[in-house]
């Protein structure tokens, strides 16, 4: 009996199966990112509680070694970042309350002499600045109803913060039974498999965590030094902002240094801004050339291109928020693939006992 030949070629069938599981993999992908952003108000304080818990893991079991109890360590870590968080806040407010009003006039100053030096163009510039106050009486409902807005996104923002701060605490004090409570959730059989996968994962982020909050902060006290040295307004409030965005890399730097030199040349002129820019550009190049293969070869290491698509991907879908988020969690799927890479990958061929290249002669 003749058996009939298959409708598709071998090689065509394979691209179809490999279609298929892509198609299947972007679908739960995308029901999983909709399922976050509709429960954003619960999912977000836990994807920050995991960060601040990968952050702060190093301290709360140096505590554990002191001999300190549980509860009482993880409260103390809690208490710690509250004071830190809080006292950087007061620093970085109080500078700019102080610095707020140069500032401005600095950056009024600035709009006049662009407006000397650019004519017609500039007149029109200098118009809207002085209409400014017509303009918001113009717009007054729109500024209310924007002031009432921002106030709920302050609430929000303040409930989302206090809610992971607790979360933060319990997960540091049942952090031992993290892995006995994901074997539950599992068959049997792949328990191992998925406790080595979130370990894998949880390490990537605290590794990533570590590591970006020590380049930011060198990065803050180099570049803060430097403007205060330069007598720039807001050298605090300027090196904190610093600190916040290099948690977003590439695009937080260059953020963070364009307000920089814009304030510095709107307050010390020209030759000081090219100073800043300079100052901006050399802890850059540290920290591109010196920094960050330092850090990231005992951390996590991830493509630049896999950083600006994660970043940009991440935007699209939570805005700032998603930036900020999005390399802890590409982070954490570079941990899972590695370890599924790990134990079902192909092994690498077997050196021979002689000494002798791969498919040398025995007898040659």
């Amino acid at each position: 009996m003749q058996t009939s030949s298959p409708l598709l070629p071998e090689p065509v069938r394979r691209v179809a199966a490999w279609c298929a599981v892509l198609l299947l993999v972007a679908g739960v992908a995308a029901v999983g990112i909709w399922l976050c952003v509709a429960f954003k108000t619960a999912v977000t304080p836990v994807l920050l509680a995991i960060l601040g818990t990968a952050l702060l893991g190093p301290l709360y079991r140096r505590l554990l070694r002191m001999k300190v109890r549980k509860s009482l360590a993880a409260a103390l870590t809690v208490v710690a970042v509250l004071t830190v968080v809080g006292g950087a806040t007061y620093i970085v407010v109080v500078a700019l309350i102080e610095t707020g009003d140069q500032i401005v006039a600095s950056l009024r100053q600035a709009a006049t002499d662009i407006a000397e030096h650019l004519g017609a163009a500039g007149t029109s510039l200098d118009d809207l600045a002085k209409n400014a106050k017509t303009l918001l009486e113009r717009f007054g409902g729109t500024a209310a109803s924007g002031v009432i807005s921002g106030i709920s996104v302050v609430g929000e923002m303040l409930a989302t913060a206090v809610l992971a701060l607790l979360l933060i605490f319990f997960f540091l004090r049942d952090s031992d039974r993290a892995a006995g409570a994901l074997r539950s959730l599992v068959p049997a059989a792949t328990g191992d498999l998925v406790e080595a996968m979130a370990r894998r994962a949880f390490e990537a982020v605290e590794g990533f965590m570590r590591g970006t909050t020590l380049v930011a902060l060198v990065d803050a006290v180099l570049i803060g030094v430097g403007l205060v040295v330069l007598d720039v307004p807001g050298a605090v409030g300027l090196a904190a902002l610093v600190f916040v965005t290099a948690y977003i890399p590439y695009l937080g730097a260059f953020l963070s240094g364009a307000v920089a030199v814009l304030v510095a040349l709107a307050d010390r002129g020209f030759a000081i801004a090219l100073w800043v820019l300079a100052i901006v550009l050399a802890v850059q190049v540290i920290e591109g050339n010196v920094l960050q293969p330092l850090v990231q070869s005992r951390t996590v290491q991830m493509h630049p291109a896999a950083v600006m698509l994660a970043i940009t991907a991440g935007a699209s879908v939570a805005g700032v928020l998603g930036m900020l988020l999005a390399l802890p969690l590409t982070a954490a799927v570079t941990g899972v693939l590695s370890e599924l890479k790990a134990r079902y990958g192909t092994p690498p061929p077997p050196k021979p006992d002689n000494g002798q290249p791969p498919g040398a002669l025995s007898g040659a």
